[in-house]
């Protein structure tokens, strides 16, 4: 086998209907469990509690999602445990599940004009705004500081100063330049899209999921696994459309995939699953998390590192923090502002697989294509320094 990328899809998909969506259920769709056809969260009981406060309190101030008003009664993966406010509430990183139907399927474009030209009138209708936000520095017992900068917010039992103590131990593994696969990129949602260029607006008949790998996760992970390649680093980037034309059961699919990948090349030591997130207020606007970095707009990342509450077989899930902790410290050092605080939560994702299994969310619905493509970009680079270090 020839070193280097091995960009392939092991699944062709075929065509599937479209399924209509209400605003609720596509305020976020970046990410859902495996066991997502047996949960099901009824939209109007989840808007109504949104409107009276009773699922997330917050203030001007920034992020102040108050644990204690979680609804405890409804599947964790559901609520995103990493809100931001400001004088609207705002939901992201796609732990809103659909009601379930036994096989949904999602509107997904098969492709996108790139041309030069602009679109035509009837997709460039103002149908919401979208602005762009730099997430910054956290403040609250919920975030750990790193020391070598960057941090984690922390929603689990597990205490801010064992995650730190932890944080200090290093990943244990070695990258070697021998020829075989190190690294794995793969997508759970591979058809996850951006907007076409930089703007303002959004207009609602422009999918924000995509068949066309040029503007989809596969273009994001070409640039990670690029950057990899160029370094003398092993990587296989996986482009499988897990999430069509179902979205149902994606995480199910993504891990048998993983597995056949893993038994094939038991070299891979680090496994990334590249999303990107949704976030949306209440009232619509459509936040686009940007930086700019080295005179260009960068989407701003965040990284999920999951927690075993003792129901999720992943008995390992520490191992994989250190690797998120040391990535998260070597992109501060490189690229400040560019990643979000590391998400570490009751969340399984498929990271009992590796010891080096995590998952990033590379900017949201609202970015363009180009700052996503940077800033996976960025993340190879950031791989690459971390590892030659070690």
């Amino acid at each position: 086998m020839a070193m280097g990328k091995l960009r392939f899809s092991r699944k062709t998909a075929a065509v599937g209907a479209v399924m209509a969506l209400s605003p609720l259920m596509i305020m976020s769709l970046a990410s859902l469990a495996p066991s997502a056809d047996e949960c099901i969260i009824y939209a109007a009981e989840f808007s109504a509690r949104l409107a009276a406060g009773e699922v997330f309190s917050g203030d001007a101030a920034g992020i102040v999602p108050d644990d204690e008003d979680l609804p405890l009664d409804k599947p964790e993966e559901v609520y995103n445990a990493y809100l931001s406010f400001d004088d609207s509430f705002m939901i992201s990183s796609g732990e809103l599940f659909i009601p379930s139907g036994e096989n949904e399927e999602l509107e997904v474009s098969e492709e996108h004009d790139t041309g030069a030209e602009p679109y035509p009138e009837s997709i460039e209708s103002h149908d919401g705004v979208i602005e762009a936000m730099t997430y910054g520095f956290y403040r609250g017992d919920d975030y750990v500081n790193l020391d070598g900068g960057g941090q984690v917010r922390n929603v689990t039992s597990v205490s801010n100063d064992a995650l730190l103590e932890e944080s200090r131990k290093g990943y244990d593994f070695v990258i070697e330049k021998n020829g075989e696969p190190q690294v794995l990129i793969m997508h759970t949602h591979e058809t996850e899209s951006y907007e076409p260029y930089r703007r303002d607006f959004y207009d609602s008949s422009f999918t924000s999921r995509t068949t066309d790998d040029s503007m989809n996760m596969a273009a994001v992970g070409d640039e990670i696994a690029a950057q990899l390649e160029n370094a003398g680093i092993g990587v296989i980037h996986d482009v499988t459309k897990h999430d069509y034309p179902s979205y149902n059961n994606s995480y199910d699919r993504s891990r048998i995939t993983v597995q056949e990948i893993l038994e094939e090349y038991p070299s891979i030591k680090v496994v990334l699953d590249i999303h990107r997130d949704a976030i949306e207020r209440e009232d619509g606007t459509r936040i686009a998390p940007t930086i700019e970095i080295n005179g260009k707009n960068a989407a701003q990342i965040m990284i999920i590192s999951g927690c075993d509450d003792g129901t999720m077989d992943m008995p390992n899930y520490m191992e994989n923090f250190r690797f998120t902790a040391a990535l998260q410290q070597q992109l501060e050092k490189d690229y400040p502002g560019l990643a979000r605080p590391v998400l570490f939560d009751y969340r399984k994702y498929n990271q009992d697989l590796t010891t080096g299994s995590i998952l990033i969310e590379v900017g949201g619905h609202a970015n363009s294509i180009d700052e996503a493509l940077y800033s996976g970009e960025l993340i190879g680079k950031a791989l690459v320094n971390l590892f030659e270090d070690t």
